[in-house]
């Protein structure tokens, strides 16, 4: 059955912006969600969706806007150091409806079953990059991985979508993707912003990725032609 009315959670950020108008062009009546003071970001499409302005980890919040939704799109967004990613997953994976399905991006640094290969500098990034955010607490990379332990212990209709580093400009096409990091296929490390936005709109309706973590990367980078199967 085709879906016909979603949520997307952080609709006013860039993946979220992307993943609004994929969706308006597949004609889904769209909930979105986003902070009060972005509200104004949305304003090109505001007669087209609906807005419940509010903090994502705000469980009044994400209970009002998923009541009804087939889907719900979530960008689980690290910021701070008051399990916000953890706090808008939970709230997710109580209140969406039965049987909806459940989207959720986060980057390659998530694994699902300890089976992923990392370089060197990813790690060393991660563990850098992330104790200096924390100290500042401008965001706790710990609590994505928490917040998507909940999502893979649950037993609702969901997807992590693992994004690779980002880009702006014109669409590629849908990205290919890979069970695990340290496949060659992903090698290449990159994908344009708005095909992350399209991959996590299209997994919506594809019930293979029921359960699973992809890890993607752009269509057309030299590791995706290297590696495509014909």
């Amino acid at each position: 059955m085709r879906l016909k009315k979603i949520c997307i959670i952080g609709a006013s950020g860039k993946l979220g912006q992307y993943m609004v108008q994929h969706a308006l062009d597949r004609n889904y009546e769209i909930v979105g969600v986003c902070r009060e003071q972005s509200v104004s970001k949305l304003d090109p499409v505001k007669d087209q969706i609906t807005v419940v302005p509010g903090m994502t980890n705000d469980r009044e919040v994400i209970k009002k806007a998923v009541n009804g939704c087939d889907g719900v799109l979530t960008v689980l967004a690290p910021w701070g150091v008051n399990n916000y990613s953890s706090g808008t997953a939970r709230a997710v994976l109580d209140f969406a409806e039965p049987g909806a399905r459940l989207i959720f991006s986060c980057g390659w640094h998530i694994t699902k079953d300890g089976k992923d290969k990392y370089s060197w500098k990813l790690k060393a990034f991660l563990n850098v990059a992330g104790w200096i955010a924390k100290m500042l607490r401008l965001v706790d990379i710990q609590d994505q991985v928490r917040a998507c332990d909940l999502v893979f212990s649950s037993d609702k209709k969901w997807t992590v979508v693992r994004g690779s580093d980002l880009e702006e400009g014109e669409s590629q096409g849908l990205p290919v993707w890979s069970e695990h990091v340290g496949d060659p296929v992903l090698e290449s490390n990159l994908t344009r912003r708005t095909d992350f936005a399209l991959f996590m709109v299209e997994a919506l309706e594809n019930d293979e990725l029921i359960h699973k973590a992809p890890a993607i990367v752009g269509c057309q980078t030299p590791s995706a032609r290297a590696h495509r199967s014909d």
